[in-house]
């Protein structure tokens, strides 16, 4: 199995199928690539195929009138999005994009029903997949409510360390490609807040900051505080 194949294998579309079923599937899906700080869809926009991130980073986001963003999602290689448009097409509820350059797979929502058919188990599979995006949305309201921004920062650090993490003499390594604007609109708080945030981890040792990256040499400590 390749790399690439290995990846797709972790999507919530594929875990249900077996190697040869998972190989025809694959081989109907179309590749995308997008370049940094290209759109793939914009809210608003009709909503017909779902996605599986092979290759970079992505982020969903929301704008309100005034022009304010909120940043949903950050995504990566394994992690699909767009499946709401199987059970429900209509128009995006978000703007998807890319935060690296990206390689994609699409699929339309007139191929996948079929293999929803014949395989139950991928429907149970997406089911859950749906489930943990509410459960999910849910615990990111209650982090507003509940939450003030230091914990909040602390969480997402955290969350991001566990999906791009990479494990280092020094402590956890987090290229996280965002920006400061970005992460900001990941907790919902301003860039001034979440920057006095960062410094005071950095100030504890917790975490070194390093661009668009953080080392956590803490995580117990910081684990703590975004609880």
């Amino acid at each position: 199995m390749t790399q690439d194949e290995a990846i797709v294998r972790r999507a919530p579309l594929f875990t249900a199928l077996d190697d040869a079923s998972a190989a025809s599937l694959r081989a109907s899906m179309e590749t995308v690539r997008l370049a940094k700080g290209a759109t793939l869809f914009s809210e608003g926009d009709p909503g017909e195929h779902l996605y599986v991130v092979v290759e970079g980073k992505l982020k969903l986001g929301t704008s309100s009138g005034d022009g304010r963003e909120n940043l949903l999602s950050i995504l990566g290689p394994g992690e699909m999005f767009g499946e709401l448009s199987l059970f429900d097409p209509g128009p995006r509820t978000s703007t998807a994009t890319a935060v690296t350059d990206v390689r994609l797979l699409s699929l339309g929502h007139n191929q996948v029903i079929p293999w929803i058919t014949r395989h139950p188990q991928v429907a149970l599979d997406l089911l859950a997949r749906l489930a943990r995006r509410l459960r999910r949305t849910n615990e990111v309201v209650g982090d507003l409510v509940f939450s003030d921004v230091p914990g909040r920062v602390a969480k997402a650090l955290i969350d991001l360390g566990e999906r791009f993490g990479k494990e280092t003499d020094e402590g956890l390594y987090v290229h996280h490609d965002l920006t400061q604007e970005e992460l900001a609109q990941l907790v919902g708080a301003s860039r001034e807040t979440v920057n006095k945030a960062l410094a005071d981890f950095a100030s504890r040792n917790w975490i070194r900051l390093d661009g668009r990256a953080v080392l956590i040499v803490d995580v117990e400590r910081l684990n703590k505080r975004g609880r």
